[in-house]
């Protein structure tokens, strides 16, 4: 063999997607039992049985996998504003899990209120101001809505009200009430403002 082979990136094999998100679930599971401080490559390799040198070669920092579980997390919270499924599964969706994951809420929210474009924290931000301020113009266009502030409410309201509502409010009522008393408001919120697209 003469000369030098260029390097190859090292191939994935087929377990490696697999691998990748159950890292990023037993991150959540840790976060959500144990908090976010508690979070480290050291304790996920533990908790998952396997090697340390695994958990780097899918996050090669701590701060690496702590963004993979925000990005995770903005996944599971854009579902709620998904026009492609009913109202109610949308709504419903959303308030148990923002109840159902306080420590993961938490470490979210930080970074929604912390300054850094909203887009790094919800990435279907751009989709939904433009489909909001379209619906508006379309079918109330004597209202003159600001979209972007009508979202950035929405939004607030949707991650943050439940967890305000079952820790100062109400504590020790049930999810499932919880979630049934903020989906009715929800439903009749957007009854008022015409947007309960989607079903």
């Amino acid at each position: 063999m003469t000369g030098a082979e260029p390097r190859r990136e090292p191939r994935r094999n087929k377990g490696f997607d697999e691998t990748h998100r159950e890292m990023i679930e037993t991150a959540v599971r840790l976060i959500s039992e144990k908090g976010a401080d508690a979070l480290s490559i050291a304790e996920l390799s533990r908790e998952m049985g396997i090697n340390r040198t695994t958990v780097y070669y899918h996050f090669d920092s701590r701060e690496a996998l702590l963004a993979a579980v925000k990005a995770w997390a903005s996944e599971q919270l854009a579902r709620g504003m998904d026009f492609d499924l009913p109202v109610p599964e949308r709504a419903l969706g959303i308030t148990r899990f923002v109840l159902e994951n306080p420590e993961l809420i938490k470490l979210w929210i930080e970074d929604f209120v912390s300054g850094k474009d909203i887009r790094e924290s919800y990435p279907m931000w751009d989709e939904l101001v433009s489909g909001v301020q379209r619906y508006f113009d379309e079918h109330q266009p004597e209202e003159k809505v600001d979209a972007a502030i009508y979202c950035t409410s929405m939004l607030t309201s949707a991650f943050i009200a439940p967890r305000v509502y079952a820790n100062s409010v109400k504590p020790g009522e049930s999810t499932d009430s919880i979630v049934a008393r903020f989906l009715r408001e929800q439903q009749r919120a957007l009854r008022r403002d015409g947007l309960e697209w989607g079903g």
